[in-house]
């Protein structure tokens, strides 16, 4: 009799996705080919990544959102496996290209979840962008308070790893997202070791970094006159163990946004939809689809 105990998990990114209905294809987005993965029905979701990241970090959460959403994964404007156009990704940038994406895909409004800079990018769309968003959440979204050393070790780490793409180098890129490192799978690492060994990709790691610099991030950095602007209901989705930013600077938030609460998941890093993915899926779907009695 097969001991089926003996089955870890999490077997791959496939494991994943086997029994999920899916359709994973390229779009022009102004010019753009961009690469989106979607699954399941009901209200849209689309889900952002983080700086130097790509679709597969929603990998295990895709089949769970799937049961209640629309949902919608796709790799940012240089990066992953997107078009690599040699122009600095600001913040400004990649919401204009979400906006893009939205259009291609004839998706009028969304709920908008975005980690790490994806949360960024999803905050500043709501921001400047309110028409298109219903509901937001920044899971993780890191460095609120604009901290050099945070910027520092973001950007050495990452360069490092596109200008190494070892085994070594990478896995210590990517072990930086884990509280639980052990987490950390071959089949992750080599992923993230192909899109930083795609062509152009040296170039690409500089126009990600931008945002990294102090004298390009200040028209950009988290500050209360565009924070405010946010009037989407917003879950502010943090952890204990986030390497970005602490409750601090979640505390800052909630003072900023007109319409947010905190959650926490605890004995996770910067990537609880990986970590934690049972807490990550509930706290989604209670929140997205809560539905508030008219004023």
């Amino acid at each position: 009799m097969t001991d089926v105990t003996a089955i870890p998990e999490h077997v791959s990114i496939w494991g994943e996705l086997a029994d999920v209905d899916h359709v994973l294809k390229h779009v022009q987005v102004d010019g753009v080919r961009t690469r989106v993965l979607q699954a399941g029905a009901g209200d849209e979701l689309v889900l952002l990544h983080g700086t130097g990241g790509h679709l597969e970090a929603y990998a295990r959460d895709i089949a769970g959102l799937a049961r209640y959403f629309h949902v919608t994964a796709y790799d940012m404007v240089g990066h992953g496996w997107s078009d690599l156009p040699d122009t600095p990704y600001t913040t400004a940038v990649l919401s204009d290209h979400l906006i893009g994406l939205l259009d291609a895909l004839g998706i009028e409004r969304a709920h908008l979840s975005g980690e790490s800079l994806g949360g960024w990018v999803v905050a500043w769309t709501a921001a400047f962008h309110p028409e298109r968003v219903d509901r937001v959440v920044l899971n993780t979204p890191g460095n609120i308070a604009n901290k050099p050393e945070v910027m520092a070790r973001m950007s050495e780490s990452t360069r490092a790893a596109v200008h190494d793409p070892s085994d070594e180098v990478v896995r210590r890129r990517v072990e930086f997202l884990f509280h639980h490192k052990e987490m950390v799978t071959d089949e992750l690492v080599n992923l993230r070791r192909q899109v930083y060994s795609r062509p152009g990709f040296r170039q690409a790691v500089e126009n990600i970094l931008v945002l990294q610099d102090p004298r390009v991030r200040k028209d950009y950095a988290w500050d209360p006159t565009w924070v405010g602007k946010v009037i989407a209901p917003t879950l502010l989705l943090w952890t204990d163990n986030d390497p970005t930013g602490g409750l601090d600077e979640a505390d800052m938030l909630l003072g900023w946004l007109p319409d947010a609460r905190l959650h926490v998941i605890t004995d996770a890093g910067h990537w609880p939809q990986w970590e934690k993915v049972t807490q990550y899926l509930d706290v989604h779907r209670t929140f997205l689809l809560e539905r508030r009695d008219p004023e």
